[in-house]
């Protein structure tokens, strides 16, 4: 079996069909949020685009770091600079959102400092793997694969003109 038939692989019309159903269901269940914060940087382009479903104008990032390559952690998530104006998001509602809760330490530290700030926080994620110690309050599919999102399933430009140059 070929490495890519081991893997969940999302397509850009994928996604937009996922985000566009996650916006459906988060207004149903009647949640309107004031903000929406991506757990950057997985978090950033599903944010944008289930803000844009809900209509959504004011967005944030909130900088995390726990993978630092394929199956690499830290020891625990970090919060990066630059940072998300916190005091902006006490009292008021929250959507979270990531691509992804794996191991789900990193949407558990965010929602703890969101919820920290008094803010009434729901999270949502594309996929979850069983792995995950929370569960998003909104996921669109759950898989236990490796997951290949559309953008960065190819790695870093980097990577892949280090790679042609090692070809050639």
């Amino acid at each position: 079996m070929a490495d890519t038939d081991i893997r969940e692989r999302l397509t850009w019309d994928g996604f937009g069909e996922a985000t566009r159903d996650l916006a459906r269901r988060i207004l149903a269940d009647g949640f309107e949020p004031e903000v929406v914060v991506a757990i950057a940087r997985g978090g950033l382009l599903p944010a944008g685009a289930i803000a844009y479903g809900l209509g959504a104008k004011n967005c944030g990032a909130l900088n995390v770091e726990f993978y630092t390559g394929i199956g690499t952690v830290l020891d625990a998530p970090e919060v990066l600079p630059p940072e998300l104006d916190m005091a902006y998001l006490d009292g008021r509602r929250v959507l979270l959102v990531d691509d992804v809760a794996d191991s789900g330490r990193t949407l558990a530290l965010a929602v703890d400092l969101l919820k920290g700030r008094g803010a009434d926080v729901r999270s949502v994620t594309i996929y979850t793997k069983p792995t995950t110690i929370i569960e998003p309050d909104y996921a669109w599919k759950a898989t236990d694969l490796w997951i290949d999102f559309p953008w960065s399933w190819k790695g870093t430009v980097r990577e892949e003109d280090a790679g042609l140059e090692a070809s050639a």
